[in-house]
């Protein structure tokens, strides 16, 4: 009976392994106060896989001083004097009742937001990735000058299998 239950337990887990996803790359930059809109987060990534399929996560962590339901960002994606793509991308950060969406039994809320999902990269070499946020209040065609309670952004990659 041990014997069964310990085999039991072994395929369990590694069922349970054989769905992980592989973490390349996981960085973040800390925000001091509030992320200006001429603050542009850079991280640095050297690929040398080709043929594999990743997906592309920004994530945030945010606070309670968060006053927006949603986060527009711009996310660049550079080699050495080429850009390899530029997206707007928008990210529900809120209920509707003002109830911060993300993980985290605290004040802070982490989100882990897609940016793009089976993502190959096209050459081998040394990648930027580029995050700037445009937020904007309604009316306002300038933007949020000082985005507060964003805490800290970072960008994560993931190999599939």
């Amino acid at each position: 009976m041990v014997k069964r239950n310990s085999l039991l337990l072994l395929l369990v887990f590694m069922t349970l392994m054989s769905c992980k996803k592989e973490t390349f790359y996981d960085s973040y930059q800390r925000v001091d106060g509030a992320w200006s809109k001429d603050d542009v987060k850079s991280f640095e990534v050297t690929q040398e896989d080709t043929l594999s399929t990743y997906n592309l996560f920004l994530n945030i962590r945010n606070n309670k001083e968060y006053a927006f339901s949603n986060l527009f960002v711009i996310v660049k994606v550079e080699q050495p004097n080429e850009i390899v793509w530029v997206d707007t991308l928008e990210y529900q950060m809120a209920e509707p009742d003002g109830t911060l969406l993300g993980t985290g039994f605290s004040d802070v809320k982490e989100n882990k937001l897609w940016i793009k999902e089976g993502y190959v990269f096209p050459v081998k070499g040394d990648y930027t990735f580029k995050v700037e946020q445009v937020v904007r209040e309604i009316g306002d065609v300038e933007g949020v000058e000082l985005l507060k309670g964003i805490s800290e952004i970072g960008i994560q990659i993931e190999k599939t299998k």
